[in-house]
């Protein structure tokens, strides 16, 4: 069902460091790999006792096929979730560890996890330091086997870093991102869409004993044909709901460039647009279909609201696109009002067998 999400009031505005150095090295024997990372630390929301950050994590030396990033807290800060990584803290020590799908960075190659966490009320600096597989993040590299080229140091504003996927088979949920013409291309919008959709396949499997499948690379990264002016304006009423101009334009340019249809018997499909009107951000599910503005899409960057925001919402989406309806009252099922407290919602059975049993239940296994 197509709606406007609730907005979440931020009691303090973002604050957002880069730790690097300019001329620091980091030893090493002449016949090790080479060797270096860039961390970028953000905290995107802050209340009472309670903040949200995000950290991208760029290798600058070899690719690695596992990572491990560590810091330490210098203010009594302490992690109480994570999202795309698996997080410990022992004192003022944190580690995170890569999770399953994204341990795997080339050089140059860059991944962002996030963690919700607990302060003071009177200071939450940034962390003093990182270190990447126990070599400390300085901003260079240590000369190796290879030699490192240099990172960029915004988000690739071009060509994507990651491969093109290919048209998936039948049966798989499709993921796009449109990119209106204005908009410069952020890496951080596909990895953070997939993150988003692979803790919703995880949340899928835990509840019903399986799950959708997904394409590789889950997100197909789309150069839209106009700017956000016209996604927002384009066959639009004034009066109406100015979210769904956004998020059906989107859908109409999907579908008649990739041939597409709504429903379509071969794939499902979620779909966000980096665009919507200041103001009248919106989206929605409805049989074979997930669509969502900017808003969203911001969200899932981990430029807004804690992920699990994010994540619970594509649970309940997902959950209209294989035909489920929305829960009559806020009753704890992640159909209702209580996706907004993910990971503390649920299924319940009737909605299960509606999943099971409805026009995608065999996109299931």
């Amino acid at each position: 069902m197509f709606h406007r999400p609730r907005r979440v009031q931020l009691i303090a505005a973002g604050l957002a460091a880069v730790v690097c150095g300019a001329a620091a090295t980091v030893t090493a024997t002449a016949e090790a790999a080479a060797s270096g990372c860039r961390v970028e630390y953000a905290v995107g929301s802050q209340w009472s006792g309670g903040f949200s950050a995000n950290v991208t994590v760029t290798n600058l030396g070899d690719a690695v096929t596992g990572w491990t990033v560590r810091w330490s807290f210098t203010a009594g800060q302490v992690v109480t979730q994570a999202w795309n990584a698996t997080a410990t803290q022992s004192g003022a020590v944190v580690t995170a560890v890569n999770a399953g799908w994204n341990g795997t960075l080339a050089t140059n190659g860059s991944t962002s996890f996030g963690f919700n966490g607990s302060w003071n009320n009177s200071s939450n600096p940034v962390p003093a330091g990182f270190s990447l597989n126990g070599v400390t993040c300085t901003g260079s590299t240590t000369p190796g086997t290879t030699s490192p080229t240099s990172p960029a140091t915004t988000p690739p504003t071009a060509t994507p870093s990651t491969p093109v996927p290919q048209t998936p088979p039948a049966g798989t949920v499709r993921v796009f991102w449109l990119k209106p013409t204005d908009v410069a291309y952020d890496q951080r919008y596909p990895d953070g869409i997939g993150g988003v959709m692979r803790e919703a396949q995880s949340f899928f499997r835990q509840q019903l004993g399986k799950t959708f499948k997904l394409n590789s690379p889950v997100v197909e990264a789309v150069n839209g044909l106009h700017d956000t002016n016209w996604y927002i304006n384009n066959n639009c009423d004034p009066n109406g709901d100015r979210y769904a101009c956004v998020i059906f334009n989107m859908q109409g340019e999907l579908q008649q460039r990739f041939g597409l249809r709504n429903p379509d018997s071969r794939w499902l499909f979620v779909a966000e647009v980096s665009a919507e009107e200041v103001g009248k951000s919106g989206g929605g599910g409805q049989p074979g279909w997930v669509l969502l503005s900017g808003h969203d899409a911001d969200g899932a960057a981990g430029k807004t609201e804690p992920m699990p925001r994010w994540y619970g919402g594509m649970v309940h989406e997902l959950g209209h696109a294989f035909g489920l309806p929305d829960a009559t009252s806020t009753d704890g099922t992640c159909m209702s009002a209580s996706f907004y407290g993910y990971p503390n919602c649920t299924f319940n059975q009737t909605q299960k067998n509606g999943i099971l049993n409805g026009p995608y239940g065999s996109f299931l296994s």
